[in-house]
C-alpha cells in the first residue's frame, strides 16, 4: 500500500477517492484508508526529498547535465511557481535528477543558487556539456559555476522560437528544412544546411533568421560527441518526460495548493530520484 498510494495520488486521485480506488483494486471488502495513514506517508514523503535534497554529491560525475525551468500555477497564490531543474547522465549511461529549486522565474541568480549549491554538496568535475532552452540566466549561471562546460541549445525550443516569427504558410517547409540542419550526419553538413536556410530565407523572414543565427555557436556541439548520444542531447526532452506525472497530476488537481506541494511532487514522482533509469 506504501507503494501504491504515491501513484494514486500522482495519477490525480484525490485522498477523498482513495477508497473507491483501493475497494477496485483489492475488492470491495478494503477498509477505509484513515486519515492518519495519509499523514504519515506524506510526512514521510516530505522527509525523503529534504534528505535527498542534502545528499552528498563528491563520488558523483555527470558526463552531461540538461537543464529547464518549468512553470506551474499555484491556486493560494498570485505569482506562478518555475521549478529550475536539472537532470544528469553518469559516464555508464544513467540518468539522475541532479537538482531541484524553487526559483524566481528564471533567473541569473536562481540557477546561480542551485548549481553552487551543487558544488557545495561535493560536486566538483564539471559536465562536459549542458543542455538547455535560451534562458540566459542558465548560461550565464553556467559560465560562472562551471567554465569549461559547453553548452548546447535545445533545438526544439529553437525551432519553436524561429517559426513563430514565420507566416504559418511557409512553417511547414522551413520546419523541414530546419530539419536537415539538426539531422545532418556530419558537423560539415549540417553547416551547409545551415548556410542553405539561411540563404533561402533571410530575404523574406529575417527577424526568424536572425533568431537562429544568434545561437550557431551552441546549436551544433552535439556534433563534437559519440553519434549514439546525439538524440540525446539536442533537446531538454529528458526533463519534460519524465515528469509527465506530474503535469498529470497537476492537471487533474487544477494546479497546486501551495509552493511546497508542488516542489515535492516533482522530486518525488521522477524515476532519475527513485531508481536507476533507463540508458541516456
Amino acid at each position: 500500500m506504501d507503494e501504491l498510494l504515491p501513484w494514486l495520488y500522482l495519477l490525480g486521485i484525490s485522498t477523498g477517492d482513495f477508497q473507491q480506488a483501493l475497494q477496485t483494486l483489492v475488492g470491495p471488502d478494503a477498509k477505509r484508508l484513515p486519515v492518519a495513514t495519509v499523514t504519515r506517508l506524506t510526512t514521510a514523503w516530505t522527509e525523503e526529498e529534504e534528505a535527498w535534497s542534502r545528499c552528498d554529491l563528491r563520488d558523483k560525475a555527470y558526463v552531461y547535465v540538461w537543464a529547464d525551468g518549468i512553470h506551474f500555477n499555484v491556486r493560494l497564490e498570485e505569482d506562478r511557481q518555475c521549478i529550475l531543474v536539472l537532470m544528469g547522465a553518469t559516464k555508464d549511461g544513467r540518468k539522475e535528477l541532479v537538482g531541484l529549486l524553487d526559483g524566481y522565474r528564471e533567473s541569473e541568480q536562481s540557477w546561480h543558487e542551485l548549481l553552487t549549491g551543487l558544488k557545495a554538496r561535493g560536486l566538483k568535475i564539471a559536465p562536459h556539456l549542458a543542455i538547455g532552452d535560451g534562458a540566459l540566466g542558465f548560461r550565464a549561471a553556467l559560465r560562472k559555476v562551471f567554465p569549461t562546460t559547453r553548452e548546447q541549445r535545445c533545438w526544439v525550443h529553437k525551432t519553436g522560437n524561429v517559426l513563430n516569427k514565420m507566416p504559418r504558410s511557409v512553417q511547414s517547409k522551413a520546419k523541414a528544412d530546419r530539419h536537415e540542419i539538426w539531422m545532418a550526419e556530419t558537423r560539415a553538413n549540417a553547416e551547409k544546411a545551415f548556410d542553405t536556410f539561411v540563404e533561402e530565407y533571410d530575404a523574406r523572414d529575417p527577424k526568424a533568421v536572425a533568431c537562429l543565427v544568434k545561437d550557431r555557436d551552441v546549436l551544433p556541439s552535439f556534433h563534437d560527441f559519440p553519434a549514439e548520444h546525439w538524440q540525446h542531447l539536442r533537446t531538454t526532452n529528458s526533463i519534460e518526460s519524465s515528469f509527465a506525472t506530474v503535469r498529470l497530476r497537476h492537471r487533474r488537481a487544477k494546479g497546486s495548493g501551495s509552493r511546497r506541494a508542488l516542489a515535492w511532487r516533482w522530486s518525488s514522482s521522477s524515476p532519475c530520484a527513485r531508481k536507476r533509469p533507463g540508458d541516456a
